[in-house]
């Protein structure tokens, strides 16, 4: 390419996750791209104290260029939010995948649940994870036991701090979504039991403008089962804001 750099990708991920998980979905955008580890997680320090959504994004801003596509996935979509609500400049447009978004009361029981099975039985907990977001689905079973290896390197107590901000912090990050400017694609998987495609559709309703798609066949772990489908959704997402903004 010649001219201006193109402004790069900033890809953040999961609860329990870290950011190898977006090596499959970096390979095959063809462009610049950074995935950043989330407090907690992977390379970073292990969280020893209660968070917030706000703590955690504004742990992540320093790390990310000075202007990014950012891309969040479940918590990292939340933490996504966040920057482009209070720090739009640092945002050209926003993609939240597989995403929670306003839970209703049923929703947040569930989760609450999750929430309490990983501070009583984090074993059962992440294989009641893998269950969720790979039963059914063709990902082989090396991707599926890497997830598991990632989930099983966690410090428990940080990942328990880091899941309570996924678990209660949409309905704060919630009162703002209508004031966020940003371009923004909200994008989840069919079948995904958590991040469900009512959820994607209520993110994109809440933010002016937004669009939603919904991938068929796929649950949560969408960036893995189908990272060429999401590639393709950023990529023409970016053109297609890159063409309203000419």
């Amino acid at each position: 390419m010649t001219g201006t750099p193109e402004t790069p990708v900033a890809l953040l991920h999961g609860v329990g996750l870290d950011s190898t998980m977006w090596g499959p979905v970096q390979d095959a955008l063809g462009r610049e791209s950074i995935a950043i580890d989330l407090p907690g997680h992977g390379r970073q320090s292990p969280l020893t104290r209660p968070t917030s959504l706000t703590e955690l994004a504004e742990d992540v801003l320093p790390r990310l260029p000075e202007r990014s596509h950012l891309v969040g996935f479940s918590l990292g979509a939340l933490i996504a939010q966040y920057i482009a609500r209070f720090h739009p400049e640092r945002v050209e447009t926003l993609t939240c995948v597989s995403s929670v978004c306003r839970r209703t009361d049923t929703e947040r029981q569930a989760v609450a649940a999750r929430l309490a099975s990983a501070e009583s039985d984090f074993t059962s907990t992440i294989e009641a994870s893998i269950d969720r977001w790979y039963t059914g689905t063709a990902v082989p079973a090396g991707l599926v036991d890497g997830t598991r290896r990632t989930l099983e390197a966690n410090d428990v107590q940080s990942f328990v701090h880091a899941y309570r901000v996924f678990a209660l912090e949409d309905a704060a990050i919630g009162t703002e979504l209508g004031r966020i400017e940003i371009p923004t694609l909200a994008i989840t998987g069919e079948l995904d039991p958590g991040s469900t495609p009512e959820m994607t559709r209520r993110l994109a309703a809440a933010i002016p403008g937004a669009k939603a798609v919904i991938v068929p066949g796929a649950r949560h772990m969408l960036p893995v089962q189908d990272a060429d489908v999401l590639a393709r959704a950023i990529n023409e997402f970016i053109k297609d804001s890159e063409g309203v903004r000419a």
